[in-house]
């Protein structure tokens, strides 16, 4: 078996077999294929496709190409959560405590931030002390011993999946859909969760910026899931602008605490407990909307939250701080109207040039720097309201608000929003 051949049978829209898909895989990890052949045939998958048979025969040799966590010693079903990435997304720091609170088990590895879109560990590492790396014992046993963890990938997870996406990332093959899928569900079934739920993002502000993307993606990761017995619900979510008020992690965190003292935006804290329903249904759990809801909002979710951050070292008295950038700009409305378009990839980019966010993995964060909208799409405001406030390390200059502003869309007509746009299963 030649691997240039294999190349070339998926550049002219050929399926590869079940044994050159292992031949490839096991190749790369082992160093027997160079970077450069697994450049071209991402490349070709890009382009061509691969049928669900290929998708899984991949995720199914990425899981095998490193470590899994058996998580039989814990009782219950267990559940995870994966989103494939937005701007403002908190979601998981206020929905997994949310669901820990009900007695589901939760362990769940998280991921970093890149580009426009944030990442949980960063936020959490935002939290003086709190430590994101964990050893499989230590993370199973917190798990039975309080009913959650939320820790950074295994380094030892899926090794396909980390060669691999680094290679994409640096050939502009990072939107494909066979190859996103298999990223995903590859982690997701190596960490050994009974049950998941994703959450794909749509929109200019997501990797997915229309839903028929999005559908045929949650069509073919659920498929994986459902093929190796991990029951999967895929929601399509609207990532066309910023989730919530804040963008940056420790505003993200200050945002989520909020949110559980019952003080977020109805739209927020209506969309969690949405998501919640699903995931205790998932786990078996029956729970009203009206019980989900006093839950998060009535203590019993931030109280689980300070037990996890406690848990992992982190300080609680440096959870409820605010953010120390040492500037805030407030931005204000031009004129009278709705607020009609707040763009998710405008304001992510912002906020990376504020230091909130990385262009390369490599890159340091500045936890504190971001932004707070005080309005959003569908909201009125006259002209000199307060829009958003700016958290930055240096006073902004007449470019970077010339900037902000004339991505605040300000129209005549109210637009209505919606944040599930669909729930495939």
């Amino acid at each position: 078996m030649r691997t240039v051949d294999l190349i070339e049978k998926k550049r002219d829209g050929g399926e590869l077999s079940t044994e050159e898909i292992s031949y490839l895989i096991n190749g790369y990890v082992s160093g027997k294929i160079p970077d450069y052949q697994i450049a071209a045939l991402a490349m070709a998958i890009y382009y061509q496709g691969m049928s669900i048979g290929e998708i899984h025969d991949l995720t199914t040799d990425m899981v095998a190409s490193g470590e899994q966590y058996d998580l039989s010693e814990i009782s219950g079903v267990k559940v995870d959560k994966h989103s494939t990435g937005g701007v403002g997304d908190k979601v998981t720091i206020i929905l997994m405590p949310l669901v820990a609170s009900f007695g589901v088990p939760v362990a769940k590895m998280s991921g970093r931030g890149l580009g426009h879109t944030g990442g949980t560990i960063d936020k959490l590492e935002s939290i003086k002390g709190y430590q994101v790396e964990r050893s499989k014992e230590e993370f199973i046993q917190q798990v039975k011993d309080i009913g959650i963890s939320l820790i950074g990938q295994s380094e030892h997870l899926v090794k396909a999946d980390k060669l691999l996406y680094a290679l994409r990332d640096v050939t502009a093959t990072v939107d494909s859909i066979p190859l996103i899928a298999s990223s995903v569900m590859s982690k997701k079934i190596a960490a050994g969760a009974d049950k998941i739920l994703l959450d794909v993002t749509v929109g200019q502000g997501a990797f997915m910026k229309n839903m028929s993307d999005a559908e045929k993606l949650s069509e073919t990761m659920v498929a994986l899931g459902h093929e190796v017995n991990r029951e999967t619900i895929a929601v399509i979510t609207d990532m066309s602008q910023p989730l919530g008020k804040a963008i940056g992690n420790r505003l993200e965190i200050t945002e989520a605490i909020q949110i559980m003292q019952g003080k977020g935006r109805e739209d927020i804290t209506d969309f969690i407990c949405e998501l919640a329903e699903i995931l205790l249904d998932l786990a078996q759990v029956e729970a009203s909307q009206e019980e989900i809801r006093q839950h998060l909002v009535g203590g019993k979710a931030l109280a689980k939250f300070e037990e996890l951050i406690q848990a992992q070292g982190g300080d609680l008295t440096d959870l409820y701080r605010h953010s120390s950038a040492p500037v805030v700009t407030d931005i204000y409305a031009h004129k009278t109207g709705y607020i009609k378009e707040l763009p998710a990839m405008a304001f992510g980019k912002f906020a990376m040039q504020l230091g909130a966010g990385r262009a390369t993995k490599s890159d340091s964060l500045n936890y504190e720097t971001g932004i707070v909208f005080e309005k959003k799409v569908g909201d009125s405001v006259a002209q000199g309201d307060l829009i958003a406030k700016v958290y930055s390390q240096e006073i902004l200059s007449e470019k970077m608000l010339t900037e902000f502003e004339k991505n605040v869309i300000i129209d005549s007509e109210c637009k209505e929003t919606t944040e599930i746009l669909k729930i495939i299963r």
